[in-house]
């Protein structure tokens, strides 16, 4: 019965936080091959990678008909890297990729992550080399909320990975976003108001996150 009540409690704080949160919260149901599936156009602006991409289209959060979710979801640097291609040939305006920490294996060195979006960077411009690309930095996330142990263990590597994404965005020329600084509170863990579950974002951590990547968006 106590743990119904906490259900229900913690649903309808993710209500109050932002009445269409529900609409930008992460979604596992559509999955890769629903993305891979749609058109992609010169005109479009793209959203790749893991979760903050999952479950909705977010041309409704910029209001921006050219902004497309493809986020080829819950996937490493590798499943990335190997099904990105199908997106590229639309040769779309924009890219924005995002690589989560709950996308990374374990035992992974920030340098090998790097490393992969590395390589993802190398094939866009290849494929698709109209395509302006922007790299975001892997967000913190909050290992008190303690639901995802596996994921959460691992958010102090968080910086060193950013670092090393950051270098990558700099050889490649390429944007570097920085979300994490954002997004961190005084103790180096995702605040509360963004998050439930201590990893993906609630409507607020969205709306935050669109008025960083606003400007990327515009330019």
């Amino acid at each position: 019965m106590k743990k119904i009540v906490f259900f229900i409690l913690l649903v309808l704080c993710n209500i109050s936080v932002y009445s269409q949160s529900r609409k930008y919260s992460t979604y596992y149901y559509q999955r890769a091959t629903l993305f891979e599936s749609l058109s992609v156009t010169s005109d479009d602006i793209l959203f790749v990678g893991n979760s903050i991409t999952d479950g909705a289209e977010w041309f409704e959060l910029f209001s921006n008909p050219k902004v497309k979710n493809r986020g080829i979801s819950g996937d490493t640097t590798y499943g990335v890297y190997d099904r990105i291609s199908t997106l590229l040939k639309g040769y779309p305006q924009k890219i924005f990729l995002l690589i989560g920490i709950n996308n990374v294996p374990q035992g992974e060195s920030a340098d090998t992550i790097a490393y992969g979006i590395h390589k993802i960077v190398d094939k866009i411009k290849l494929e698709s080399p109209t395509t302006r690309i922007y790299l975001q930095s892997v967000l913190p996330v909050n290992p008190d909320l303690n639901m995802f142990q596996g994921h959460t263990s691992r958010w102090e590597m968080i910086p060193d990975i950013n670092k090393a994404i950051e270098k990558v965005a700099k050889r490649e020329g390429v944007k570097y976003i920085d979300l994490y600084s954002h997004f961190v509170n005084s103790a180096g863990k995702m605040d509360v108001k963004y998050t439930n579950d201590g990893l993906h974002l609630l409507g607020q951590g969205y709306l935050l996150w669109r008025d960083i990547v606003k400007p990327y968006v515009n330019e």
